[in-house]
């Protein structure tokens, strides 16, 4: 079985990983009591039964690792499928769901939690291409799917990466004013993969850390404007909201759980729970219905008097568009030069592609489009020797992007997975682009919520930090 991780995150499935891989291992104290030792044995259905001097058998539970364990080991996830994620589930939304039955049936809704769902484009056109839908037709049945289940509110998560686009480019700009004095500052790396960020906090620290974008992925983006701006609309304290997002990556799960994103006062976090495509296909499997045949509701707007607005897509393909937004905002804020059109040169492979920006016959800017671990490798190696080339890195874990995110729809019988692909990225492509500064709700929330962009509150509210992770020295944690 293929772990349903990225990459970056399954090092010793890899055959060109030079350091020794460690085990996932959770160090636990051990309380050593007098008498005999016991006996371990394993049954036919291969579970661990411990034999007790009276010939007693016990059958041993399972070690469970959180995702804060996890987070907290030097190595990085080496056996994903071991990995039990308690509380990033389907399960565990059906929970809440359950506990909000109980609370209307005892005639007291008012105790209920806010359950909003914020759907990935990428996820939402993975599962429109198993049922042969549209991608606005799958947006209404999703969304009428979630609601007939009894979530408040289902959004989608573009309207978030408008935020984060912004940002990165303001980032970007930054940056690229402050390279003479400032050596760290470029190359800019994107920094919305979650998978690639874990991977370089507990493999290259603080040779790469300096270089990652600060601002939040459009995931952690929605947990902001849900937690913070949707909850004081609504009248809620933020642990009174229950925020699962729709992903196409189980590395998101990673994310979602990082200490930076969790509320102290409150205690509770940004997104609560982070389910996959394939776990909304699980979910409509266990309610006895197809998605074609859901009864579509309309998707929601952040604002109340925004209603029925049309779904939009950003240009530079589906992974975000991060590199195209970023390349276009700086041509034209720092060189006076409108790109129409982004032309990629093909690297290495596929995944590897680069971009140049030339004004007057001198090479300006030159940015990069990295895809897949080795692909990753090899721009932090270069990063490392102080070689690379270039201004911007859009990275992703995952070869050909979060489209092809290990927890989206799998093939079927009769179709490749390359074919697949090509229907998700038609699907994907299909809604009409739009460019954030085009977008009046995203200026009206930085007034409304923030006080304007350049703020001290979106500093807080659109970015965040990374940690280098200290390498664990237990020998036990060397594969000998």
């Amino acid at each position: 079985m293929a772990s349903v991780f990225s990459g970056a995150l399954q090092l010793t499935d890899l055959d060109d990983f030079i350091t020794p891989s460690q085990e996932c291992i959770k160090p636990v104290k051990i309380e050593k009591k007098p008498g005999k030792t016991g006996a371990i044995k394993i049954g036919d259905d291969g579970s661990y039964m411990e034999i007790g001097q009276d010939g007693m058998e016990i059958k041993l539970e399972k070690a469970k690792i959180t995702l804060n364990d996890c987070l907290a080991c030097s190595g990085c996830i080496t056996s994903a499928e071991s990995v039990l994620i308690t509380q990033q589930s389907q399960d565990e939304l059906y929970r809440i769901l359950q506990e909000n039955t109980i609370l209307v049936q005892n005639g007291t809704p008012e105790k209920q939690k806010l359950v909003v769902l914020s759907i990935s484009p990428q996820s939402r056109a993975s599962l429109a291409a198993k049922y042969k839908l549209g991608t606005v037709e799958a947006a209404r049945k999703l969304a009428g799917f979630f609601k007939k289940l009894g979530a408040h509110f289902v959004f989608d998560t573009t309207f978030a990466r408008d935020f984060s686009l912004i940002e990165s480019c303001r980032e970007f700009v930054h940056r690229y004013q402050a390279r003479e004095t400032n050596k760290q500052a470029l190359p800019m790396l994107a920094s919305a993969c979650p998978g690639w960020v874990c991977y370089a906090e507990k493999t290259h620290g603080s040779y790469v850390l300096p270089y990652i974008s600060t601002t939040k992925s459009p995931q952690q983006v929605m947990g902001s404007i849900v937690k913070d701006y949707l909850a004081k609309v609504q009248h809620k304290t933020p642990d009174r909201v229950y925020h699962v997002t729709v992903m196409p990556c189980f590395d998101k799960k990673l994310e979602a759980s990082r200490q930076d994103f969790y509320n102290d006062v409150y205690n509770t976090r940004d997104v609560d729970c982070v389910i996959t495509s394939g776990e909304v296909d699980k979910m409509l499997e266990k309610e006895g219905i197809s998605l074609i045949d859901v009864e579509p509701q309309s998707m929601d707007s952040i604002f109340s008097d925004l209603v029925n607005e049309d779904l939009y897509t950003h240009a530079g393909g589906g992974s975000g568009g991060y590199l195209e937004y970023i390349l276009k905002y700086t041509a034209r804020q720092l060189f006076g030069y409108q790109m129409e059109e982004v032309t990629y040169k093909i690297l290495r492979n596929q995944d590897f592609r680069e971009v140049t920006l030339e004004v007057d016959g001198k090479v300006e800017l030159r940015f990069a489009l990295a895809y897949g671990f080795r692909n990753i490798q090899n721009v932090v190696q270069k990063i490392k020797r102080g070689k690379c080339p270039y201004h911007f890195i859009e990275i992703m874990a995952c070869p050909s992007g979060c489209l092809n995110g290990g927890g989206q729809m799998r093939a079927e019988e009769g179709e490749t997975t390359k074919e697949l692909l090509g229907r998700v990225e038609e699907i994907y492509n299909a809604l009409k682009t739009r460019t954030p500064n085009e977008n009046s709700a995203v200026d009206r929330l930085y007034t409304e919520w923030l006080g304007g962009p350049d703020t001290e509150r979106a500093l807080q509210m659109l970015h965040t930090r990374y940690h280098e992770v200290e390498k664990m020295t237990n020998a036990l944690a060397i594969k000998w």
